[in-house]
């Protein structure tokens, strides 16, 4: 039997690999000198030498920049066990014995025919994946261990300053918690949240409003925390900045407000607000920001699912604005600016405005059968408010935009009986105002159409 030919870039002592789109040659005296390839730092952890868990780093590591020459070329996983063939190439060695027991003979990356199906460990190999690793990870924990750190100081700090040191102090603090998962940890774990909550009030500036809102939003809240947020003056506070900070200011007091509202303990009373609803549809309307948009519409909806305000949310002139809107929402926001439309059609003065907004049979039946089976229903559901209230009217403005057609689409469909039987009922609605030549002709117009 032909003796197993190992790779050149073990039989030489060097080991080549990519970092970084380059290509590196490792000599192996250096390495072991350096302590890259065992007995030196980043092979141990901690101070008592306990040995790191392979399998644990691979999966707490980011692992958008492992060399390649690490990656086994069947899973394209890092490996764990590498083992050679003696075509030269490296694989896992459970993802090799796997791609045996399946009856292939061969080298999965160069469909050679194999002289020999017996595996070689690679040991320099796995001592280098293990030592690349450690470092990785050891240096994963100390800089959140530092971020740690960094977060406690900020906390004992900002129970000492006033003024602008204190807006520094919240913003440092805003940045390391958006970006270090162990920040809002600790944060959390040493009471963050009840000392930064304390920070708003009736006399807060928008400066340290902002910032603390900022960072209350990238934090886990209990229970007990939520309540205390939702104390009159702080959500005052909350909903003048929506009206008047910057943009990420407005969309952070929108997704807090959101997230109170998901307490058990919360009131809707809280939102019953003009300048809250304003602000939000000022918010949803501005075309520069789309987070925004998601956001307003996000928390419309579900203010609208507490039948007590929607009232107000018609009165401040939400249904025109929304309906003027649809044409250039993106598919994730039209089914919650049609909810929301479908919502306000339960009320007397929904309905009525909805039927005075001259573009809601135009904006609306452009939607069947255009996004999603949620869209279709909650658009069938508006149509129909619409033309019962008024059919005279609105259902042969609903005929003359396309909707005979559009119903016909949506009784042929595989969509679920529901709305098939409500698409009868409204076509039926929709022809009483014609004979049956004309509102068959009308069928067939708009189809060729539309």
């Amino acid at each position: 039997m032909p003796m197993l030919q190992l790779p050149a870039w073990i039989r030489d002592g060097d080991v080549t690999f990519e970092v970084g789109g380059g290509v590196h040659v490792l000599d192996l005296d250096t390495a072991v000198k350096d302590g890259i390839l065992g007995g030196g730092v980043g092979v141990c952890g901690g101070g008592g030498g306990e040995k790191l868990d392979l399998k644990k780093m691979i999966e707490e590591l980011d692992l958008s920049d492992v060399p390649s020459v690490f990656i086994c070329p069947i899973s394209l996983e890092p490996m764990q066990d590498p083992v050679t063939l003696c075509t030269g190439q490296t694989y896992e060695r459970s993802n090799i014995l796997k791609w045996f027991s399946m009856g292939h003979f061969t080298c999965p990356t160069t469909m050679q025919e194999l002289w020999d199906d017996s595996v070689t460990p690679n040991t320099t190999l796995h001592h280098l994946i293990y030592s690349w690793f450690s470092q990785k990870y050891l240096l994963m924990k100390k800089r959140s261990e530092d971020v740690q750190g960094r977060a406690s100081e900020l906390l004992v700090t900002l129970k000492k300053v006033k003024g602008q040191a204190r807006v520094q102090a919240l913003r440092e603090l805003q940045q390391v918690v958006s970006a270090h998962a162990s920040a809002k940890k600790t944060v959390v774990d040493e009471g963050g949240v009840n000392l930064i909550s304390s920070l708003l009030g009736p006399f807060t500036s928008h400066a340290v409003g902002s910032e603390a809102i900022g960072i209350l939003v990238n934090l886990n809240l209990d229970s007990e925390s939520k309540t205390n947020l939702m104390q009159p003056a702080k959500i005052s506070l909350m909903v003048d900045m929506l009206n008047e900070g910057s943009t990420e200011t407005k969309i952070n007091c929108t997704r807090l407000i959101g997230m109170l509202m998901d307490d058990k303990d919360f009131r809707s009373e809280i939102v019953s607000s003009f300048s809250l609803l304003v602000g939000l549809l000022r918010l949803v309307r501005d075309k520069r920001y789309p987070n925004g948009i998601s956001a307003g519409l996000s928390l419309l909806r579900t203010i609208c699912s507490h039948k007590q305000v929607r009232h107000l949310i018609v009165s401040v002139g939400a249904v025109p604005q929304l309906v003027e809107l649809l044409p250039a929402l993106n598919p994730d926001w039209l089914e919650s600016a049609l909810s929301i439309l479908d919502a306000l059609a339960t009320l007397p003065e929904g309905k009525l405005a909805l039927k005075d907004c001259p573009n809601t049979i135009p904006n609306v039946v452009k939607l069947l059968m255009r996004v999603s089976e949620n869209c279709t229903q909650y658009s069938l559901s508006i149509l129909w408010t619409v033309c019962k209230l008024a059919p005279e009217e609105c259902a042969s403005l609903a005929v003359e935009a396309g909707l005979a057609a559009k119903l016909l689409l949506v009784i042929q469909s595989g969509c679920n009986p529901a709305l098939k039987q409500r698409s009868a009922e409204l076509l039926k609605l929709c022809s009483l105002n014609y004979t049956a030549t004309i509102f068959i002709s009308k069928c067939k117009l708009t189809r060729t159409i539309h």
